[in-house]
């Protein structure tokens, strides 16, 4: 598509909104003019890699892969990453929780679809990259815990020791968070339950004297990180909500 002169500074849901992911894939390209030709290779490669995988997943109302496509601008534009390999992982991040046994290939025995996956990752985009969606890719539920429970208690525990990690998934849960306004359908309560208690938890991993932001960056996401809890406390709280998980 041609590039509308205010694609390279509209917010990425107005993108989203207005353009849809021809939009974002145009943003996407614009961000990626700033790196040079190899890098740009590498956007590309993932790129195609995560809208393979993801062609028939879907997201509320759009494809899956917009929310990705955010990912990876957000990481480039608002924070200010010029690690080739980080936007990389941030393309990738769901794509081993996902779409596990796809991505192996013929790596995938049967035996560990997660592990083969990563092997596939490293080999393609290098072993950093692996472990990077490693650190963000979530375990298999444990039916005897609490889901939510299980997840902060991943969360915490795997970004500890990866400060560019903590980058990624922080872009993730700022689209998810922030986000939650475009959400549609009754999903939306319990997702603003599972996301209110980790706002505590990300102010936490942005704020560590490792995590590799600059200070103007840092204050960007911790106010959007208030922007998403203003958001959750007020789908939370409306009377109808408090009982049950329906939207009017």
């Amino acid at each position: 598509m041609a590039s509308p002169p205010d694609l390279a500074t509209m917010p990425m849901h107005a993108i989203t909104e207005m353009y849809g992911e021809a939009g974002l894939r145009e943003r996407f390209r614009l961000e990626c003019a700033a790196f040079d030709d190899d890098a740009r290779r590498r956007l590309g490669a993932a790129l195609e890699l995560v809208a393979r995988l993801h062609r028939d997943d879907r997201r509320s109302h759009e494809p899956y892969l917009n929310h990705l496509l955010r990912v990876a601008i957000r990481l480039m534009h608002h924070y200010q990453i010029r690690d080739v390999e980080v936007i990389v992982a941030g393309l990738l991040h769901d794509a081993v929780e996902d779409h596990p046994a796809e991505l192996a290939g013929a790596a995938y025995t049967g035996d560990d679809p997660t592990a083969a996956a990563l092997a596939t990752l490293a080999d393609r985009f290098g072993s950093r990259v692996a472990r990077l969606v490693a650190a963000v890719t979530n375990p298999p539920w444990d039916p005897q815990r609490d889901r939510n429970e299980q997840y902060r208690e991943h969360l915490v525990t795997s970004l500890d020791g990866e400060p560019w990690a903590r980058v990624i998934k922080v872009s993730d849960f700022t689209d998810n968070g922030a986000g939650i306004v475009h959400v549609v359908g009754p999903k939306v309560v319990a997702l603003a339950r599972k996301y209110r208690p980790l706002v505590s938890v990300f102010r936490d991993l942005v704020t560590r004297p490792d995590t590799p932001l600059s200070m103007p960056v840092r204050q960007h996401i911790l106010d959007q990180l208030d922007l998403a809890e203003e958001r959750f406390v007020a789908i939370l709280d409306r009377p109808a909500h408090r009982t049950s998980d329906t939207l009017p």
